[in-house]
């Protein structure tokens, strides 16, 4: 594990970089065409322009928490905050793969309630030492659980997928 000082600017760049990769390769999977607009979705559904700037800001909370966390925890508590960030990424890009790459909504619906689960880590693993980045994390748990009702909803909306 690489050891990095507390006041390194390193954390910053880590961070940001694992933003752009998880956007990045969430945005590459993420295929909005003509199987996607032909979903039955429901009528509560945020327009398909807001999810880019909502998943923007979620992306730089998460950086942002997790900077917090790198920055005032302890070397065990770093490394802690860093595997569950970086399961909570594969599991991000997970759902996108499924959902819209290989159009399964019902296997991504199985799959969100993991990625649901491993923001709780990313909640309460800095609480003690960085109650501010858990705050960070709430945004993310929140727009998690509104795409999980839309996956269930669509998945509901669609028996035939």
């Amino acid at each position: 594990m690489i050891q990095l000082a507390r006041g390194s600017k390193k954390p910053i760049l880590i961070a940001f970089l694992l933003a752009i990769a998880v956007g990045g390769i969430g945005g590459a999977v993420t295929e909005i065409g003509p199987w996607y607009f032909s979903l039955i979705k429901p009528t509560w559904q945020p327009p398909d322009w807001a999810f880019g700037p909502i998943w923007t800001l979620i992306y730089i909370t998460t950086g942002i928490a997790g900077v917090r966390a790198w920055r005032l925890g302890d070397t065990r508590q770093r490394r802690l905050f860093l595997i569950a960030l970086l399961i909570n990424c594969a599991l991000n890009v997970l759902w996108s793969l499924l959902f819209f790459k290989m159009q399964r909504p019902d296997l991504a619906l199985i799959e969100v309630v993991t990625l649901w689960l491993s923001i709780v880590p990313l909640i309460l693993l800095p609480l003690r030492y960085s109650p501010r980045s858990s705050l960070l994390m709430l945004p993310y748990l929140a727009w998690v659980s509104v795409a999980a009702y839309l996956n269930l909803t669509i998945v509901r909306l669609n028996p035939l997928l």
